[in-house]
């Protein structure tokens, strides 16, 4: 007996300590995250608002499992197979109570009725149906088949195809609507100067002149003709689209219009491609991949079919104010400022929309230059196609932040919009009828995400009023007021309010907690429940920090936030690293928990062994209003890179740490940040590591790339400022490059070209390590370890010396 309990008592000594975290290293921080816990995601309500659904892995089973929670329970249960297979989306459209909901799954069409608690199939087709949504007087439910729009009265089961989109050569017959007896487009002739069609008409008319037979045949056939016109419904009118793509169809609640948008998609376009070694097969096989920036774009036009009068125009945006304007880049180029003066073109523009009024008696589009420095609001007038100014935001950067989807109506004369004029993304109200125009909220914050009540008498938004790394949830009356705030936890609030609107699920973190799921009742100060405990108990046994969010001032008089991770013992040599994070465009100094959760854990291991570590919101960041945004226009590796060298100048003067021992490493836009470091700044960083790096703006993609930079061959001179390559003379200190080799976002071309250019430089004091299976985001933890290992030897050796 003493014996089993002795063993009993080993085992458990043994898994308490097997459970331990004691000391950090990186083999054990860059594990699969599992060995953390994983936390709730994609949160979202029953229709009845009755449970909570969420994904979720407590067991540390290979793949998350969904998980579902009644209001008012603290267990959480697996949902059921069975379950799983009835249940509805999250995404539908609502009927105006809010009663009932459409949605597409597996490609039919399904009404969910939620007082009756029943879900009705309405469709059963081997053809894909989409996008359902109720009519305007909610009759019936209009969904895309095959792109062409079709009505379903509700109760009797009616169907109506609305549209009649043809293509030329179309498999169903449609092309006899536009071509002749053999195929050829009416109207075309053998010879540019008709007179095959001449020929032709001459010999009709000389067979009905000489022969009685074919006179009369010709004299039936027309009789034939008006009978079957007279007897029979018109045809559907023909909207003939040749290839383009067809996109966005709406019908307006009073039936009477549908617009939709025909997309010409580029041609000759040329795609990277991406190389993959390891493979199934054995052989190299090849990834495509992306465009570069400034290649071939797709276009659109957007149009009106009038029902009532059987015709088809186009949205005019000829005459939205400043179409022909130029952006002030234009400057530089004098030649091209002169010919594009001349030339006098209207700007490319994507119109999205209309956004019809409830009474289909007012529409609103957004236009959107494709130069990026406009966005206009525009009234339509849908029996001409004509527009007329509501708002217009300018940008000579390039026009964006938190909300540019955020669009629709509080009635049926006031439109709401989300816009940066302020200087920071606020919510705005203007009436179409009159053009009175009202801002809603207001300050040195931004609204980050909104929603309209279904009563439509109130706004709920996040925002980081209280401060930039705090989001919270409010609401607002859609007339105004103060915001009243409806969370409590201070960290990171993610809220999905329920259909009823009656309870918040809120999916909360803190700078070293990750991510739980609580449920709360939609009144402030109300009380909060936590439904999930997710986080191991080893991640739990190790004192991890939270980080210090600090501020300094730039040299430019902006306060710039940051993290500082400090040591209890610094190393004597006072190094510092800078960590710092991808996308640009991304907030990370925030109190809740990273999406940089393996780099908060390795800088706490940095920290453990002597090193000061510094993460900055540098410019370009997330958060902190337009001008913060776009301060890198034209300019990568600018502003952003000065804020890097003045946080190690706060750290040396706040601190004592070294600046002859200050390291960086960052991914993606943190690894361009890196190397742009190495390269102009070689006296303020000893060494660095580049991950995943764009070395090269001119070989990234285009949407991210030509807001900043505009296109490489309208604008090279920002290309050349914000480009790595064109500085790798400057290196001194010592570079470690790392990066996946079927990387599909910055392809592993832009290291090779990058490696070959240091080569023909004789630099010696840099290495390339490459992940031949690795994507942008590495998956594998044998390569998460190796990269960190690389780059925690390069700080050892390096900056501790």
């Amino acid at each position: 007996m003493k014996k089993l309990f002795t063993l009993i008592l080993i085992i458990t000594c043994f898994h308490a300590f097997a459970q331990k975290l004691e000391t950090l290293t990186v083999e054990k921080i860059m594990r699969d995250p599992k060995w953390i816990g994983t936390s709730p995601s994609n949160i979202r309500w029953s229709d009845d608002s009755k449970r909570v659904y969420f994904n979720w892995n407590p067991e540390g089973a290979d793949q998350s499992l969904l998980y579902s929670i009644a209001t008012g329970d603290t267990r959480p249960q697996k949902v059921s197979l069975d379950e799983r297979r009835t249940l509805a989306p999250a995404k539908g459209s609502w009927n105006k109570k809010h009663t009932a909901k459409l949605f597409e799954n597996n490609g039919d069409i399904f009404l969910s009725d939620i007082i009756k608690e029943k879900i009705v199939q309405l469709t059963s087709t081997t053809e894909k149906e989409s996008n359902p949504v109720f009519s305007g007087d909610e009759s019936r439910v209009l969904f895309v088949r095959n792109d062409n729009l079709y009505s379903l009265k509700i109760n009797s089961g009616e169907l109506i195809q609305l549209t009649n989109f043809v293509r030329s050569g179309s498999a169903d017959g449609t092309q006899a609507a536009s071509t002749g007896r053999k195929g050829r487009q009416n109207g075309d002739t053998k010879s540019s100067d008709g007179s095959a069609a001449a020929q032709e008409k001459w010999l009709k008319d000389q067979q009905l002149e000489l022969f009685n037979v074919i006179k009369e045949k010709d004299k039936r056939d027309k009789w034939n003709a008006a009978e079957r016109k007279a007897v029979q419904p018109e045809k559907l009118k023909e909207i003939q689209v040749d290839e383009k793509r067809i996109n966005g169809l709406e019908w307006s609640p009073d039936g009477r219009y549908i617009t939709y948008r025909l997309i010409t998609l580029p041609k000759d376009e040329k795609l990277s491609v991406v190389p993959d070694y390891v493979t199934a097969s054995g052989f190299t096989e090849p990834i495509p991949s992306r465009e570069k920036v400034g290649g071939p774009q797709a276009s659109s036009e957007s149009f009106i079919f009038d029902t009532k009068r059987d015709t088809v125009y186009n949205i005019s945006t000829n005459g939205v104010p400043g179409i022909k304007d130029l952006p002030d880049y234009v400057k530089d180029y004098p030649k091209e400022m002169e010919t594009r003066t001349k030339l006098n073109e209207d700007r490319k523009v994507t119109v999205s929309g209309p956004y019809w009024s409830r009474d289909g008696k007012n529409a609103v589009i957004a236009v959107e230059a494709r130069d990026n420095k406009d966005r206009w609001i525009m009234k339509l007038d849908p029996a001409t196609g004509q527009l007329n100014l509501i708002d217009r935001e300018r940008n000579e950067a390039w026009v964006g932040g938190p909300g540019r989807s955020s669009l629709g109506w509080t009635d049926n004369t006031h439109f709401y919009y989300q816009s940066e004029a302020s200087g920071y993304s606020h919510i705005y109200l203007v009436d179409v009828a009159t053009g009175d125009k009202k801002q809603l909220t207001g300050g040195k914050w931004e609204v980050q995400t909104l929603e309209l009540s279904k009563d439509k008498k109130t706004f709920y938004f996040t925002a980081n009023i209280e401060h930039p790394g705090v989001t919270d949830f409010y609401r607002i009356p859609v007339s105004g007021g103060s915001p009243v705030k409806l969370t409590s936890m201070k960290g990171g609030n993610e809220v999905v309010l329920s259909p009823d609107e009656k309870w918040l699920a809120i999916r909360y973190s803190w700078t070293n907690k990750p991510w739980e799921l609580y449920l709360q009742p939609n009144k402030p100060g109300a009380s909060v429940t936590k439904i999930t405990n997710s986080v191991s108990e080893e991640y739990n046994s190790y004192p991890w920090r939270a980080p210090e969010i600090i501020t300094f001032k730039n040299r430019y008089g902006s306060e710039v936030y940051a993290r500082v991770y400090e040591p209890k013992n610094p190393d004597p040599a006072k190094p510092a690293v800078v960590f710092v994070h991808g996308a640009g465009y991304l907030q990370n100094v925030t109190y809740s928990w990273s999406y940089y959760f393996r780099e908060f854990m390795f800088n706490n291991l940095l920290a453990d062994n002597g090193y000061y570590v510094m993460d900055i919101d540098y410019t370009a960041s997330a958060g902190y209003g337009r001008d913060w945004r776009t301060g890198i226009y034209r300019h990568m590796g600018g502003k952003d890179l000065s804020d890097q060298v003045d946080g190690v100048k706060y750290l040396a003067g706040k601190y004592g740490v070294n600046p002859k021992h200050v390291g960086m490493y960052g991914g993606s836009y943190g690894g361009f940040m890196t190397l742009m470091a190495l390269f102009t700044e070689p006296d303020v960083f000893t060494s660095g590591a580049a991950i995943r790096s764009v070395t090269d703006w001119a070989h990234y993609n285009h949407d991210y790339t030509d807001e900043i930079l505009n296109e490489p061959y309208n604008d090279e001179k920002a290309y050349r400022q914000s480009s790595p390559i064109y500085f790798a003379s400057g290196l001194k200190g010592n570079l470690l490059m790392l990066h996946g080799m079927i990387d599909q976002n910055v392809n592993f071309q832009d290291i090779v070209r990058l490696s070959q250019k240091l080569i023909e430089l004789h630099k010696d004091n840099w290495w390339l390590a490459p992940y031949p299976v690795e994507d942008h985001a590495f998956e594998q933890p044998s390569s998460w370890a190796d990269e960190y290992k690389r780059i925690y030897k390069l700080f050892e050796e390096t900056l501790k010396q």
